[in-house]
């Protein structure tokens, strides 16, 4: 099946989607050790990246739990911040709808998979993108959890040696080439700004879903 669904891709997008999820694995190990340095089982974080499958929800959900908020709050928390994955429900509807593993689509997205998968020009290289990336961070993502968790009384603060800045390089070193075009460097800097701005404002994982009002401008621009 792989052989017959995966050579439509291009190398260099198989080849990023192998990074980004080789990235996520890493930030995995970072919130593993995060969450068992805060007290928690292993078995806490690892079920969490098992059913729920979103780093920022999970992030924020061990962060609110440690510090002494309610879990029912900390859900709230984490499905406000997920409130995303609505539009991207509906970028990806013609992508899932159609396969007989519609309930395992819907639990691999993710921004990684919905960007890969919307990003391609035929409808055979959008599913074969977002189906691959999107597995391989269901993958990746508790598999680095399993690891962190399990280093996470030897190093207790991963951070601190920067493996959490392997995950924004590599998504830099992904777009470097792109932003060689005029139009889209406008829009990913006015989406890049509209983000910062709304940092304060709203919660954590919502200012990349106000990033995409940078393709307003683009859009605006060429119908200029």
């Amino acid at each position: 099946m792989a052989k017959h669904f995966f050579p439509s891709l291009d190398k260099g997008v198989i080849k990023g989607i192998a990074l980004v999820c080789l990235a996520d694995g890493i930030v995995g190990i970072s919130y593993g050790s995060l969450a068992t340095g805060l007290g928690f089982e292993l078995w806490v974080p690892l079920m969490l990246s098992l059913l729920v499958l979103a780093g920022a929800s999970e992030f924020l959900f061990i962060g609110i739990v440690a510090s002494g908020g309610s879990p029912f709050a900390a859900a709230a928390a984490g499905l406000l911040v997920n409130a995303r994955h609505l539009p991207f429900g509906m970028a990806v509807k013609e992508v899932i709808e159609r396969s007989r593993f519609k309930l395992l689509g819907c639990h691999i997205m993710n921004d990684e998979s919905v960007v890969f998968g919307i990003s391609q020009p035929t409808l055979a290289q959008k599913r074969a993108a977002y189906w691959l990336c999107g597995l391989g961070i269901a993958a990746c993502w508790p598999l680095g959890v399993l690891i962190g968790g399990t280093i996470g009384s030897f190093i207790p603060d991963i951070n601190a040696i920067g493996l959490d800045a392997v995950f924004p390089t590599i998504l830099l070193a992904l777009i470097v080439g792109s932003l060689q075009k005029l139009r889209t460097s406008i829009s990913a800097c006015s989406g890049t700004l509209i983000a910062l701005a709304s940092v304060p404002l709203v919660p954590i994982g919502m200012p990349v879903l106000f990033s995409l009002l940078g393709l307003l401008i683009r859009k605006r621009e060429n119908n200029g």
